[in-house]
């Protein structure tokens, strides 16, 4: 009876002594990276190995901390993703997050491009080479927004110029779409999927949206299994899809996403998805189970730790490191809006908040980059009508500037708070990198824009009873000449409409599925016009061969003096040469005209509208130069600098918006309009 009565006291006291570790241990903070107690390491093992327990992320069975940032292969020249790559190493970061953009590999239905800016393999290796991990966002969406800030989108710009009986007549009429996070036409989905028949649902279980995905998926998985970190490589996390629980409640497309990734990359990769910090999208954009981790984005200034216990909810117990996504460290800009800019020491602050109680965070953007190209895309407002497409720049006012500049408060007070929580010293900061003013360009026009349709081949004609978009007749980007016969009282004439213009496509919400061109009948004195004909006018965008560009070539070599008409406004090209003799970066200043796009050596720099600004000058990495001759073309859509010049300057600009002149002339256009 004795021992009897002494096991059960010995048993009390065990039980007692087990229960009040379950409760200091419910009660304490998540363990410090920085903790090597053996109480919280897995054996080790030689395998390498990233995986979540303990609601922490396990490195090679010790304990780590993601402090990661955005950095976009495709925003950045090649030749400087090692220069940008080590800024970010700099500023503390040991991983980096980045996007896969579907339209940039795949054009062209069939048409695959890893070459280039879209080489995302060799930008994976380097990562690798400088020890840095990749948090690889696959798509096939790449756009997204948390609740908070509304932005659906859509978008029909178009810029109509029209001619009649010869009376040169100027049509603007402004549909308006709508824009979303990531900047990108299209939320990343290539334009050819708009001209599918009959019409796909995207980021939906539509079977003929997942064919086309399964097939890109067939292509993009296989190339980086390799690089899984399982393998030897640095990729140690796979995003599915992109803040879907902010536009839809399809849970059998987000199974199918994760059942394919398996299928191709195996069970050992993480895979996760990223929603806005409110249940509500949490609910609709995670997937139960411990088969995908689920991390949360919020805006820079909310508490982050009640959002992180909510996150815990909708992952399984233990499963559930607090992981910020998405740490914003500025904001985007649209153009006709003052350039977004947030404090340095107020997201410091924040980021210490998170990451003194041992949660993760991936900076974005850590560096923004450039919208080079058609690239750029758009978001709306309010409502559909209110279109707002974004900047050619992506600096986003992170810490790493377009031009990788770090020399900047932003930097230096993130990176005294990463080295409070870092375990290792961080590495020294590269300096900014020089930049250079080439100086005064004289131009001259030689040609406009209507004039160059005379020199292609008329094949590329497309015939139609009504008009129809962009996408139908193969052209993604750039602008589409529509012409249809008119007889105004009972003289035949030709209505053109000349300058049909694609500014950027929605990326999000529920009027992403953004064709382009004329998308409906056209009326004329109530009477609707037949039997139009389109006639592509294609420009070079970022990820094509400079050989596919007639017009461009044509700009340079085709001098035709048109005096008396610098003023008129009719699209023309103008071309320039400046000399070189060191190579540097530099920005192309346009202060002064109007609207359009350039090009320097062939390669399109992006879209200038220092009218409506606030971007006045165009980034111009050093790899696009080479010393001596150096050519510059713009194609200016509506009215030029009447001295015909731009400067080479040293410096961003983006202090430009209209003037008292340029709001008249709006307010004009607008009157022709109606």
């Amino acid at each position: 009876m004795a021992r009897n009565g002494s096991l059960r006291r010995n048993t009390a006291k065990v039980f007692i002594f087990l229960i009040s570790l379950f409760v200091l241990g419910a009660l304490a903070p998540l363990p410090s990276v920085s903790q090597r107690s053996s109480h919280f390491h897995f054996d080790k093992v030689d395998e390498r190995k990233f995986e979540i327990a303990r609601d922490m992320f396990w490195k090679d069975g010790e304990p780590f901390r993601i402090i990661g940032g955005d950095l976009h292969y495709f925003r950045v020249h090649p030749e400087y993703w090692e220069d940008r790559l080590l800024r970010a190493k700099a500023l503390g970061l040991n991983a980096i997050q980045t996007y896969v953009p579907w339209n940039l590999h795949e054009p062209r239905q069939g048409h695959l491009v890893f070459e280039g800016i879209a080489d995302i393999i060799s930008f994976l290796k380097l990562c690798k080479k400088l020890d840095l991990l990749v948090m690889l966002r696959a798509g096939p969406y790449i756009c997204g927004v948390f609740d908070g800030i509304k932005v659906d989108s859509t978008s029909k710009f178009l810029d109509m110029s029209g001619y009649w009986n010869q009376n040169a007549f100027r049509l603007t009429i402004t549909f308006s779409p709508f824009l979303m996070i990531v900047e990108w036409d299209l939320g990343g989905f290539p334009a050819w999927l708009l001209a599918e028949e009959p019409a796909i649902r995207l980021r939906s279980s539509d079977p003929a949206f997942l064919d086309l995905v399964e097939k890109w998926w067939g292509i993009l998985l296989p190339k980086i299994y390799p690089l899984l970190y399982s393998n030897g490589g640095p990729i140690i996390m796979v995003q599915i899809e992109n803040e879907f629980g902010s536009y839809g409640n399809d849970k059998a497309y987000l199974h199918y996403l994760v059942k394919l990734a398996r299928g191709h990359l195996g069970d050992d990769i993480l895979l996760y998805t990223t929603d806005g910090g409110a249940r509500e999208t949490l609910r609709k954009g995670t997937i139960p189970g411990d088969a995908v981790f689920s991390a949360v984005d919020f805006t820079t200034g909310d508490d982050p730790w009640p959002i992180f216990k909510l996150q815990k909810e909708f992952n399984a117990p233990g499963k559930s490191p607090p992981l910020s996504a998405e740490f914003y460290t500025g904001w985007l800009t649209h153009w006709g809006e003052k350039i977004a800019s947030t404090d340095a020491t107020f997201t410091a602050t924040y980021l210490e908040k998170i990451l003194s109680m041992n949660g993760s965070a991936i900076l974005y953007m850590a560096h923004g980059g450039t919208n080079f190209g058609f690239y750029s895309g758009a978001n709306t407002g309010s409502n559909e009508a209110d279109y707002k497409p974004d900047l050619t720049s992506y600096d986003y006012d992170a810490p790493i500037r377009e031009s990788g500049d770090v020399d900047n408060a932003k930097y230096k007070a993130l990176r005294r708070v990463i080295a409070k929580y870092s375990t290792e010293p961080l590495a020294s900061v590269p300096p900014d990198n020089e930049k250079i003013a080439y100086g005064r360009i004289k131009l001259d026009k030689v040609s406009f824009l209507y004039d160059m349709i005379g020199m292609k081949d008329l094949v590329d004609v497309v015939e139609s009873e009504n008009p129809i978009s962009m996408e139908a007749i193969g052209q993604m980007f750039g602008f589409v000449l529509y012409a249809s016969e008119y007889n105004p009282k009972g003289n035949g004439s030709v209505l053109f409409i000349p300058k049909v213009e694609n500014m950027g496509r929605l990326n999000y919400g529920p009027y992403i599925f953004d064709r382009k061109g004329i998308l409906s009948s056209v009326y004329l004195d109530s009477r609707p016009l037949y039997k139009w004909k389109m006639l592509p006018i294609p420009l070079q965008n970022l990820n094509e061969a400079t050989q596919i560009n007639p017009i461009i070539l044509n700009a340079q070599n085709f001098l035709n003096d048109l005096p008396g008409k610098n003023c008129v406004l009719e699209p023309a090209f103008y071309t320039g040469h400046f000399s070189v003799d060191k190579v540097g970066d530099t920005y192309i200043s346009f202060r002064g005209w109007s609207k359009g796009i350039a090009f320097v050596n062939e390669i399109n720099i992006g879209r200038f509208w220092p009218s409506v600004g606030p971007q006045c000058n165009l980034y111009v990495p050093a790899p696009m130069l080479r010393q001596g001759e150096n050519t510059l073309v713009i194609l200016e859509l509506e009215s030029p600098n009447t001295d015909l010049f731009v400067s080479s300057v040293d410096h961003p600009d983006f202090t430009c918006g209209p003037t008292r002149s340029t709001l008249r002339k709006s307010r004009e256009h607008r009157l022709l309009s109606s």
